[in-house]
């Protein structure tokens, strides 16, 4: 991989530049933003009001990421509506991990879906913080701590669950659910522009060495719970021998259950007549000043 010097400020990009860094940006937002979502389902459903607070607290900080996220795509001329309330749901790039309703009442699924998606955010995070974008590498260390907590508190669960052989059961039901989504989070947008994000050092690990590491955290520590990843569809032509589901969201395409998640979001939106957003979230900068 080529080592870029640092990228210049978004006005003085030339279009390669821009198109790598918004990819890259669009990404991590959506897969925030729609995962935030999801997990607002559980609101006042979690099995103690213990769980019921830090699932509350772990969906603001999505909510909070994707917003620094969003911030910086706002740089590039977006606006608020551009990036969520107006954007049509054929033109989302988060995983299908994140958009996948969750099994009714089923609590293991959101512990094994939180444990998947926040140890490969962890990786993907860690691979940001030497980027060559200033703007990305200032934002690092508002978000790694926060999903460590996250990374924690799925594992505690999963541990508790595992510990139970009717809970462990609902476990490996999940994880063979969710497991070919969790890998759709190292799949490519799209080839050329992967490769010129890695040689502009806009990230400092390629998608395949992100899943390679996830693969060497997630096999072992889910094997060690009781859990068997030989019961996951295989592909040998798939990522690391693992098949991949018929939708993986990074290509634009989505679940059948995407649209119906979209309408649910944005209706206020649009029952109210906007053509302007209040924010979600203050503009990290305003809060730094």
């Amino acid at each position: 991989m080529a080592t870029a010097d640092g990228l210049p400020a978004p006005e003085a990009m030339d279009d390669e530049q821009r198109e790598a860094v918004e990819t890259l940006l669009f990404r991590l937002a959506d897969d925030e933003f729609v995962a935030a979502e999801r997990y607002t389902e559980w609101q006042v459903e979690s099995p103690t009001l213990e769980s019921d607070l830090a699932l509350a607290n772990i969906a603001q900080d999505e909510l909070g990421h994707a917003r620094l996220w969003y911030d910086l795509l706002e740089d590039f001329g977006y606006d608020e509506p551009d990036l969520v309330w107006e954007r049509p749901a054929d033109e989302w790039h988060q995983s299908t991990l994140t958009e996948l309703p969750f099994g009714e009442g089923d609590w293991a699924d959101l512990i094994v879906r939180t444990y998947l998606y926040d140890t490969a955010e962890s990786i993907r995070l860690a691979a940001l913080e030497e980027s060559s974008s200033a703007r990305i590498r200032d934002r690092i260390g508002k978000v790694s701590g926060e999903e460590d907590f996250h990374v924690q508190h799925a594992r505690r669960w999963l541990e508790r669950l595992a510990e139970e052989a009717d809970s462990r059961e609902r476990l490996q039901a999940a994880l063979e659910r969710l497991f070919p989504h969790a890998l759709t989070l190292f799949e490519p947008v799209d080839e050329e522009i992967e490769a010129r994000i890695d040689d502009l050092g806009v990230r400092t690990a390629t998608l395949s060495e992100m899943r390679a590491e996830w693969l060497e955290s997630v096999e072992p520590y889910l094997e060690s719970q009781g859990l068997s990843l030989s019961e996951v569809p295989q592909d040998d032509e798939g990522p690391d021998g693992y098949a991949l589901p018929d939708a993986v969201g990074r290509d634009q395409s989505h679940t059948d259950a995407w649209p119906d998640l979209v309408e649910a979001f944005t209706n206020t939106y649009r029952e109210l007549g906007r053509d302007q957003a209040t924010k979600i979230m203050r503009d990290p900068d305003e809060e730094e000043a």
